[in-house]
């Protein structure tokens, strides 16, 4: 331990119960809370985005691809599924593919109608997505040798034709000739986001097949996962250029821009919000070490007049801001985390589902995230508190020791 280190742990002990120690207490909360603050805004804010972003997915996955279409219309003329599987396998940055199809129809109930999108789903690739937001029941039940009756109903449709899991429920597709299907509520699924709640009804895609009589090798179109959201755009451009003429490619950005807009919005706001507090607690910082050294102005004049050196001084100073920051990160972490951990494990604090799409709290654990908070936080109050020591060079021996 050098003497700038020692005289500064001996001050840290000699300044109990003075003014400067109500001070230190201030700039260690300050710290301690800012901190807190900007770990759990981040672990919410991530949470929020990540289960969004989820639930999206979890009905168009990152890219689409369909027929080429100028009626946009929600029905599209088939591909060919293995041909598109062909196609898009040899890319390394595809991580699944999932067939689809989509058709429209109407739902009739003793008491209520009610005009559906039926989008029909194949689990031959692997798991869907659509799991995830069941809330009641069991998911569709799929055979490698006929099409599954079982359907998926969303809460709100559930509710407004009055059918809960296990009840039956006839479709009426208008097409030439109009046809009929009865189909049994397997579950009720979940997302909290109303594009998807108030129109789409789940089924198997064989049925849809059936109906537009497709053999099995058509499909609607064609969901693709990437392994990396964040290189959607480049991905998007490559796969596009390779597609054939008569297919297009749709991101999931650009058919939901107004959610992911809406994401990116809250990304602008807790960034201010975060320049915000790590200012105030650098401003607190810098205040406590200029109190210190005010307070400390005698003993400085002393320390020049046999020899200290202003960088021995500065340094003196520098382990005190030191401590604090360390003592006030600890804390910090310990408020942060612990809140988080809390609100992870057990929910105590519910949301709306009508207004945040989802009905408590999300947290998302990002390492990352937190030790750069840590880094941002550390380096900025160091940054505070050798501001202040640079005062030290100013003060002359002889007023110092009269100094009162």
């Amino acid at each position: 331990m050098n003497v700038s280190q020692y005289i500064s742990n001996k001050i840290d002990g000699a300044d109990a119960g003075s003014f400067t120690s109500s001070v230190t207490k201030i700039a260690i909360i300050s710290i301690a809370m800012g901190l807190a603050v900007m770990v759990v805004s981040f672990a919410i804010l991530e949470g929020f985005r990540n289960e969004i972003q989820n639930k999206i997915f979890s009905f168009g996955s990152h890219l689409q691809i369909s027929k080429y279409d100028t009626n946009n219309s929600l029905e599209v003329e088939p591909i060919g599924g293995p041909r598109l599987v062909q196609d898009l396998r040899g890319n390394p940055q595809v991580k699944s593919m999932q067939p689809f199809a989509r058709k429209t129809a109407i739902i009739k109930t003793k008491e209520e109608v009610l005009g559906v999108v039926l989008k029909g789903i194949d689990e031959k690739a692997g798991q869907s997505p659509m799991r995830q937001n069941l809330v009641a029941g069991k998911f569709i039940t799929f055979s490698d040798t006929a099409a599954s009756n079982d359907i998926l109903l969303s809460r709100k449709v559930a509710d407004k034709l009055r059918l809960k899991p296990g009840d039956k429920a006839l479709f009426y597709f208008i097409q030439t000739p109009p046809r009929v299907r009865q189909f049994t509520v397997s579950g009720i699924y979940q997302t909290g986001l109303d594009e998807f709640d108030e129109a789409y009804v789940i089924g198997d895609i064989g049925q849809i097949r059936q109906l537009n009589a497709w053999p099995d090798s058509l499909v609607g179109g064609m969901e693709v996962t990437l392994r990396d959201f964040n290189r959607l755009d480049p991905v998007a451009d490559n796969l596009y250029e390779n597609l054939r003429y008569d297919l297009k490619l749709d991101k999931i950005t650009d058919q939901y821009a107004q959610l992911f807009d809406w994401l990116q919005l809250l990304n602008r706001n807790v960034v201010i919000f975060l320049i915000l507090i790590i200012f105030v607690a650098t401003f607190n910082m810098v205040a406590t070490i200029f109190i210190m050294i005010l307070e400390r102005t005698n003993m400085i004049g002393v320390l020049k007049a046999i020899g200290a050196t202003d960088n021995q001084i500065r340094s003196m100073f520098f382990f005190r801001g030191l401590s604090l920051t360390v003592r006030g990160m600890f804390y910090g972490n310990l408020i942060g985390l612990g809140f988080c951990a809390i609100q992870y494990f057990f929910h105590p604090i519910p949301l709306d589902p009508e207004n945040y799409y989802m009905d408590r709290v999300p947290i998302h654990w990002d390492p990352t995230i937190i030790i750069v908070l840590n880094a941002a936080t550390f380096l900025t109050s160091l940054l505070a508190v050798l501001i202040p020591t640079y005062l030290i060079s100013r003060i002359k021996p002889v007023v110092a020791i009269k100094f009162d």
